[in-house]
């Protein structure tokens, strides 16, 4: 795994192998537009899923105006490759990109991106639900409100 940085974000990028793989964490917004235009996709692939996670205007019956992520950068990158490991193993997936935002997100703001290449729909939505179960399950991602 090798490790690039940037002012706006930290890029992992996990070794070659079937599935092309990227995890950014960054304290910078979200450009979603960037990101689709960005996507790269053979030939033999027929479904592009991406999911993107909002903020919501309240946490546990109460108003709020933002949340605070917090990570353990070195853990959440380890259980990335993890959950990685087993959406290929699981099903045929050329690309799997993710976006984290860390720090404070307003309301409204996507905290989360993701992208699932996949030759079928069924693949790539199945793939994509996974992998977002298994962040919250299992990645160290701590979430503060914000009133």
């Amino acid at each position: 795994m090798t490790s690039r940085s940037s002012r706006r974000c930290k890029v992992v990028e996990f070794p070659p192998g079937s599935m092309k793989r990227e995890l950014i964490l960054t304290h910078e917004p979200i450009d979603e537009t960037a990101l689709v235009q960005g996507r790269v996709m053979s030939g033999g692939m027929g479904a592009a899923v991406s999911f993107a996670g909002v903020v919501r205007g309240t946490e546990e019956g109460a108003a709020i105006r933002a949340i605070d992520y917090e990570a353990f950068e070195p853990m959440v990158r380890r259980q990335f490759e993890l959950i990685f490991d087993d959406v290929e193993k699981r099903w045929p997936i050329e690309s799997l990109r993710l976006v984290h935002r860390l720090g404070v997100v307003a309301v409204n703001e996507p905290s989360l991106w993701v992208e699932v290449i996949a030759p079928h729909r069924g693949e790539a939505f199945a793939a994509c639900q996974h992998l977002i179960d298994e962040m919250k399950r299992l990645v160290p991602i701590w979430k503060k409100p914000v009133s």
